[in-house]
């Protein structure tokens, strides 16, 4: 369990990541992590887990989220779990996010797992895994995105 100032803490990081994606503040959106992130979007991407650079992650982002029009990333049911060290947690966390193009909309739901560590004694998220349980609409903006953004 956490106490509060940690649980709120952690739960704003994945806030932070949804409102930097949704408002295009890629900067907002760096801090939240370590320099190097675990990401692992297999469930809706196919692609195998990798760690890389934050600035990398980041910056892909960028590309990808700027070609939209609009996105709205909603985040539920925060469940929030700090070792006794209170170094490391993880957060589990319900989520919709839905892509608009064009007129065209594709949203996924499902759930973040996250992990995260402290640092210089802030909390920063050192891994998310993504699990997609839904899709609905047209998937075919998201590549139509990031060849408008170049």
């Amino acid at each position: 369990m956490a106490n509060r100032a940690d649980f709120d803490a952690i739960t704003r990081l994945r806030y932070q990541y949804a409102f930097g994606i949704d408002t295009r503040d890629f900067a907002l959106l760096r801090s939240i992590f370590t320099d190097e992130i675990h990401m692992d979007f297999s469930s809706y991407n196919g692609r195998a887990a990798a760690t890389v650079p934050a600035d990398e992650w980041v910056a892909g982002c960028a590309k990808l989220f700027s070609g939209l029009d609009a996105t709205q990333h909603s985040m539920t049911n925060p469940l929030v779990d700090v070792d006794e060290g209170a170094r490391h947690a993880t957060q589990r966390m319900a989520m919709q996010a839905a892509h608009f193009l064009d007129g065209i909309e594709f949203t996924i739901g499902g759930w973040y797992h996250d992990s995260m560590m402290r640092v210089e004694g802030s909390w920063r998220i050192t891994a998310v895994t993504l699990n997609v349980t839904w899709r609905r609409g047209d998937e075919s903006i998201m590549a139509a995105a990031v060849e408008r953004s170049g």
